[in-house]
């Protein structure tokens, strides 16, 4: 049985944690960042967990995670 191939582009985006799930970056940290508040783009900054309903879809892309 040849080796299953991890999707890349899901292995660049998601980490799995201890607990089984995925955490992910926050979005809209890309550009436009003037008319956002410093509040607002700090709070970017921290990673958030990945929808349970896409829990199952991430594994299956990152199987060796």
């Amino acid at each position: 049985m040849p080796k299953m191939k991890t999707n890349r582009g899901a292995a660049k985006r998601f980490r799995k944690t201890a607990s089984g799930g995925f955490k992910r970056a926050q979005s809209h940290r890309r550009h436009i960042l003037t008319k956002k508040s410093t509040k607002r783009k700090r709070a970017l900054r921290a990673p958030a967990t990945l929808h349970k309903s896409d829990v199952a879809v991430a594994r299956r892309m990152i199987p060796y995670a």
